[in-house]
């Protein structure tokens, strides 16, 4: 009853839109209704400037962070990877915002930062290249994604954590499943590509 109680206690916590909440403080707007219309902080970026984007993907690594440490600290392994894994669900599917959220990279980021700093590293200098070579964030995300339940492998990590790479990869993915359709036919933006 208590992990249950938890579990859904980091949904929530991710539920939480940071993106939504800097851009309608400080820009006045609803991030729904601008750019892609995703609740995350690359719409941010695209719509709102960085310094508020920089806010958005601040609140949504501590959203991942927070989860995971609940987890571990009343629970241990088992527990925070599940928290970890609920915290990234609420960010994609929030229960204050219709269940339509972002697409959870930078929160499973916190989430890894926690839990597996080492693996963390690894993914952010894979998503770091692949951006900076191609300007293309979403194809970082999607590659990233996949490299960590594999990185979890190769090092071996505890089944938890690799549970909850695969769940967390698969997830990833499908909330860029657009993003994969504009890439394969030219018409994805870049991150320097501004829009309204």
């Amino acid at each position: 009853m208590k992990a249950t109680v938890i579990i859904l206690l980091s949904y929530i916590i991710g539920s939480i839109s940071f993106s939504y909440i800097f851009s309608k403080i400080i820009k006045g707007h609803d991030i729904r209704k601008h750019g892609s219309g995703n609740l995350g902080a690359t719409n941010v970026l695209r719509t709102s400037g960085i310094p508020v984007a920089l806010l958005a993907l601040g609140g949504d690594l501590l959203k991942g962070i927070l989860g995971a440490l609940l987890g571990m600290v009343l629970g241990g392994e088992s527990l925070a990877a599940a928290c970890g894994l609920a915290t990234v669900v609420g960010h994609c599917f929030p229960v204050f915002f219709g269940l339509r959220g972002g697409k959870g990279v930078a929160t499973a980021a916190g989430v890894i930062i926690f839990l597996l700093p080492k693996v963390f590293i690894v993914l952010a200098v894979a998503f770091a290249i692949i951006v900076m070579v191609t300007r293309y964030v979403s194809l970082a995300s999607i590659t990233a994604a996949l490299l960590f339940p594999v990185l979890n492998l190769v090092l071996a990590s505890s089944m938890p954590y690799i549970l909850m790479s695969f769940a967390i990869s698969v997830l990833v993915v499908y909330r860029h499943r657009e993003n994969i359709k504009r890439l394969r036919n030219g018409t994805e933006l870049r991150v320097t590509d501004k829009v309204v």
